[in-house]
């Protein structure tokens, strides 16, 4: 199973949570919301060989950690990963849209002066300026919209962008989502859980929870759930390995 988007570090027992994924043998990227917080996050998925953790720096915290940015550049040479990062256009945070476009164009400007990097990617209405920002940098590497809820006209400018999808249970769950995870190219979908943030059946979801979208997947798919399995680690494959810019130096493996 395959964990593209979990929030390793926010759950109430870290420690426990990454040791189930690594006994359950999940491939997980676990994403962070603060340069501050990717050392400790990292040092959860120590000798587990299938855990990478992405380093981020959420729109909703923009505003508040964007002295960050000089933390964010010094660690960015460690991983291939970047995220949670982003817009968000939620009513709530109108005030401090220019400091989220400021935060996520610097960004991704660094992710491109450092040879690219696999960026996990929030959007929440805010898809455009997202796809904007990404067409202005593209050297900053590959996108993989989290839980992508624009339009259906927005999709599409996502796809021939070449962007990659993460779908999972919250998601699939509602009609709109299945609607517009049925227009995704199956070749760059992987799964998510957004956990603990992201809720199905009235509880957080775990990254094994991942398991309950390849039912969803094989009937949007029409194609057995082993196929399903089998589409979705050939698209991590080709996703890890088809990135290797000539000036990344990072430590981390695909």
């Amino acid at each position: 199973m395959i964990d593209l988007h979990a929030h390793l570090d926010l759950y109430p027992d870290p420690q426990a949570t990454t040791k189930e994924c690594v006994e359950r043998n999940l491939f997980v990227l676990s994403v962070t919301t603060t340069p501050s917080a990717w050392t400790g996050t990292a040092a959860l998925a120590e000798g587990a060989s299938r855990i990478r953790t992405a380093l981020g720096l959420h729109p909703q915290l923009a505003h508040e950690r964007r002295s960050e940015l000089a933390l964010f550049e010094d660690l960015l040479p460690r991983t291939r990963y970047v995220g949670e990062i982003g817009l968000d256009g939620g009513p709530e945070l109108k005030a401090t849209w220019d400091t989220q476009c400021r935060v996520f164009d610097n960004i991704l400007r660094m992710c491109g002066s450092a040879g690219g990097r696999i960026m996990t990617v929030h959007s929440r209405r805010a898809a455009g300026p997202v796809l904007d920002a990404l067409a202005s940098r593209p050297d900053s590497g590959i996108s993989v919209l989290h839980w992508f809820s624009g339009s259906r006209r927005e999709l599409q400018r996502a796809i021939d962008q070449g962007c990659w999808f993460s779908v999972g249970p919250a998601m699939l769950n509602g009609e709109r989502g299945r609607g517009l995870a049925a227009l995704m190219p199956r070749e760059r979908m992987l799964t998510e859980s957004d956990g603990p943030f992201a809720q199905a059946e009235g509880r957080s979801l775990f990254p094994w929870d991942v398991a309950k979208t390849e039912p969803m997947l094989a009937e949007l798919w029409s194609m057995g759930q082993d196929e399903v399995r089998d589409q979705l680690m050939s698209n991590l494959k080709r996703l890890t390995t088809q990135f290797a810019p000539e000036n990344d130096r990072s430590t981390s493996k695909p």
